[in-house]
């Protein structure tokens, strides 16, 4: 591929797509053409990021500083473009390690992209949607993906996946845990299939019934082993069961990776094919799978594709919210309501508080899931919607998004308890204050979930101050709502915040 950078190319819409891998940091950029991408430049540097994870999850100082190296050299290459046209993901490694904060804090310093940590299942979303748009199919398909530090399957029908899963095994983690140093063995092996198998137990069952007419694989991995099946004349395109099996007899033939000999293996892919292929070889005879074929399209491709379908306004998240009001029965008008309260106060707070048009969206997303915890139980909503959130599958939400939406949702109502909220590192602390704020004061005018109680709102945003303008004579009629807006002045206060209510009566006036 050709190897441009942004400051080189025409004035197309560019969009990049950086992959914190757990064994490699990928790179890619494109450009949207009449509505399709074409991808203009790829980097590739291997960091092997899961070696540096211990047996505690702590991430060493030497594998962060590998880490670090490498985004200092995407950030060059990235220096022209724009912060809303590069996405970033991180994956095993850095939602594994107990101290990725550290690493995502520092790269701060060295990357001016926000980094967004990711779930598993969204790993493997993301993953299919990148073969899918690669890629025409049919029929039902299956993709497996054996990265560093986890495996991701999916299973769907043209854009739409039927089944996620990703399981924590990698070909990085395996190599230190079951190959140290290279070493090779019947035993080593044997070892490392088990663990794979037993990894897999727990989604057999459900994949195997729903089905597939096509396998396939993607990640530098499985491209080694069909570049070695292809070498070795087994089959040009296909892998089979039988060549897993030849192979790992050519593998135990040798007793340290460096000593294999094989076409198509490179010499930083020989520490890595030993745990690889048992991954493979685990998933072949497990899932039941036949035979496989590779494509040249993961994860970084499915980001640039849906990176390319926000711009032109297909934002799956609000397919995920959607499916969210429809499993738990929301109230759609008590939600469109407070919906367009949130609005109003957002878009009159902008000039002193800069909310972003994110936080906005956030914001309309919260108020259509606040409810969801009513399916089981009305007291303490609030605690059983932010379990909602924190435990489900959000497609297209990343693990930040993801919690502030729960903490959003989790302190909606009733005292604020600010110690008990993990500080953000893709969003100020004050700026979901300011959301939270605005969140609960929406909220709270709409409690008697009616259209005709509201009169026109107007609220002044200073800083650290929000003043809520009513007239004086809808206080003196909703004595409930003036009494709760009382309170809300004091739980406010636990944000750094003054909620000012001008005319608002004491409560002694109304005695």
């Amino acid at each position: 591929m050709t190897h441009l950078t942004p400051n080189a190319l025409s004035a197309a819409e560019l969009i990049a797509a950086v992959d914190l891998g757990s064994n490699s940091f990928h790179l890619v950029i494109a450009r949207i053409v009449d509505g399709a991408l074409q991808l203009l430049h790829r980097e590739k540097q291997k960091v092997q990021l899961a070696d540096g994870l211990d047996e505690q999850q702590m991430l060493s100082d030497e594998a962060m500083q590998r880490g670090l190296t490498v985004l200092r050299q995407f950030a060059d290459t990235l220096k022209d473009m724009p912060s809303q046209s590069v996405r970033v993901i991180a994956t095993y490694t850095l939602r594994r390690a107990k101290n990725s904060a550290r690493f995502l804090q520092q790269a701060q310093d060295v990357f001016p992209f926000p980094i967004e940590v990711i779930a598993g299942q969204e790993e493997a979303r993301l993953i299919y949607q990148g073969v899918a748009h690669f890629e025409t199919y049919t029929g039902q398909r299956l993709v497996i993906d054996i990265g560093g530090g986890s495996t991701e399957f999916a299973i769907g029908v043209d854009f739409q996946p039927l089944k996620l899963a990703s399981r924590n095994m990698g070909c990085v983690s395996f190599a230190k845990f079951y190959f140290p140093r290279g070493r090779i063995s019947p035993k080593r092996f044997e070892r490392a299939l088990m663990h794979a198998e037993q990894e897999l137990e727990i989604i057999y069952t459900g994949y195997k019934n729903t089905g597939w007419q096509q396998a396939v694989g993607t990640s530098g991995t499985i491209k080694t082993i069909k570049d070695i099946v292809s070498g070795l004349g087994w089959h040009p395109h296909v892998i089979k069961l039988e060549h897993l099996e030849k192979l790992q007899q050519l593998l135990l033939e040798v007793e340290i990776c460096d000593a294999l000999n094989l076409p198509g293996l490179t010499e930083d892919r020989k520490q890595l094919l030993a745990p690889g292929l048992a991954i493979l070889l685990a998933s072949f005879r497990m899932l039941g799978i036949d035979e496989m074929v590779y494509v040249d399209a993961a994860l970084r491709e499915g980001v640039l594709y849906e990176m390319s379908d926000r711009l032109q306004h297909q934002d799956i998240r609000q397919h995920t919210i959607q499916s969210l009001i429809k499993r738990y029965v929301v109230d759609a008008e008590q939600a469109g309501r407070v919906s367009q309260t949130v609005q109003t106060l957002w878009a009159q707070t902008q000039t002193q508080w800069q909310l972003s048009a994110e936080w906005g969206q956030l914001l309309q997303f919260a108020c259509y899931v606040y409810e969801i915890g009513l399916q089981i139980n009305s007291s303490s909503v609030q605690r059983h919607s932010a379990y909602i959130l924190n435990n489900s599958n959000l497609p297209g939400f990343n693990q930040e998004q993801q919690r502030v939406l729960a903490s959003l949702v989790r302190y909606h109502r009733r005292k604020i308890k600010p110690d008990d909220i993990t500080p953000f590192y893709l969003y100020r602390q004050s700026d979901f204050y300011y959301a939270l704020c605005l969140f609960r004061l929406a909220i709270l005018l709409n409690q008697k979930r009616r259209e005709d109680i509201l009169p026109e709102i107007q609220v002044h945003a200073a800083a650290q101050q929000l003043t809520l303008l009513l007239p004086d004579s809808w206080y003196q009629q909703h004595t409930v709502l003036a009494a709760d807006l009382r309170s809300e002045q004091q739980f406010i206060k636990r944000l750094g915040l003054t909620l000012s209510c001008p005319g608002l009566p004491e409560l002694s006036d109304e005695n």
